[in-house]
């Protein structure tokens, strides 16, 4: 990786110890920024300092200008931070973290997700807890394993400013990373959610022994469906043939490093949910945006025909196989329905 001729090296804070956050330590470090590591989970947190080494991302040494604080203390005087946590978590480290932000702080947003209870979108909570801030939304395909490992990879940064999109992008890019700018941070936020839905779809159907032409179908579908929840939320509808829409959702539904389809496909082949959940080891974001995605399409007044089976799947404990048929037995539509036929 080529550093950044005669550009300032900036001060870096990633929340999070996971894969990747991990993963970005790397990248950023390796780019020669000082990155400070901060985790929920000391004993963790101690276990990188001592070993440099995640152990869900063996043979990736964390360089030594990535440094560890148990504290928040390191925030007030970063560039930029990363906040890396499991959706879920995002309000709760947010308000952990606020009295140490200074105002103006970029905040970029690296996990994927809607708050359930109150369907926001994540910068939308990270800017309900800390008003002063610059939320910014990290999406793509872009699983920890080959970040980390700076196999090359694309992705996108969806800001509200210009400027801060420009300066995030050199920040981060690389001759492995490459970064696009957004200002539809919404769209970005709806395609990296709702995707992980999908996935957990294309999970099933592998379990259930189908094969790449329904796979095919599904992410066709999968994309149209999320394309029209997004349209319906004023998002841009090109947003969802890029980097965070079509892109993240093809690596999301067909790369071994999903969580998100292994878990489908445990399902497939007959486990419950929780047990799926738990042979995974590790947070299946899919589930919690499951419900989010389709109380969102309700509002929208949009149809989620994929989605809707997998929440019937994962929370009514209907048989994957019946989802399945269900799917194929809808009623007759077009493909795309703003096409207009030249003879009738």
């Amino acid at each position: 990786m080529r550093p950044s001729q005669g550009r300032r090296m900036s001060k870096v804070g990633i929340l999070g110890s996971g894969s990747f956050g991990t993963a970005l330590a790397v990248l950023l470090a390796t780019k020669g920024h000082s990155v400070v590591m901060w985790s929920a989970h000391p004993a963790h947190l101690k276990e990188l300092e001592e070993t440099r080494v995640n152990s869900k991302l063996p043979g990736i040494r964390l360089p030594e200008n990535v440094t560890f604080s148990e504290s928040f203390e390191f925030l007030k005087d970063c560039d930029a931070i990363l906040l890396t946590t499991a959706s879920v978590y995002v309000r709760e480290t947010a308000t952990r973290m606020k009295p140490f932000v200074s105002d103006g702080a970029k905040i970029i947003i690296a996990a994927k997700g809607i708050e359930d209870a109150s369907l926001k979108m994540l910068y939308e909570v990270v800017e309900e807890v800390i008003p002063t801030c610059e939320a910014v939304v990290l999406s793509g395909p872009s699983h920890a394993e080959e970040v980390g490992r700076l196999v090359p990879t694309t992705c996108v940064i969806a800001t509200a400013k210009k400027d801060t999109a420009e300066f995030l992008q050199n920040l981060f890019m690389t001759d492995s990373f490459r970064v696009y700018t957004s200002p539809d941070r919404l769209g970005v936020s709806i395609g990296g959610a709702c995707k992980n839905v999908i996935a957990l779809a294309a999970g099933v159907a592998d379990g259930l022994g189908y094969g790449d032409n329904t796979k095919a179908a599904l992410i066709t579908r999968g994309i149209a469906e999320i394309g029209r929840l997004g349209l319906a939320m004023g998002a841009e509808l090109t947003t969802f043939a890029g980097l965070s829409g079509i892109g993240d959702l093809i690596v999301t539904c067909a790369s071994v490093h999903s969580r998100n389809r292994k878990c489908g496909y445990l399902i497939g082949q007959g486990r419950t949910k929780e047990e799926a959940v738990k042979e995974v080891g590790a947070v299946v974001e899919g589930i919690y945006a499951a419900h989010a995605c389709l109380e969102l399409a309700k509002r929208a007044g949009v149809e989620m025909p994929i989605v809707t089976q997998v929440c019937l799947t994962l929370f009514e404990g209907k048989n994957p196989a019946d989802a399945v048929r269900d799917l194929m037995m809808r009623e007759g539509k077009a493909e795309a329905g703003t096409l207009i036929w030249k003879e009738s």
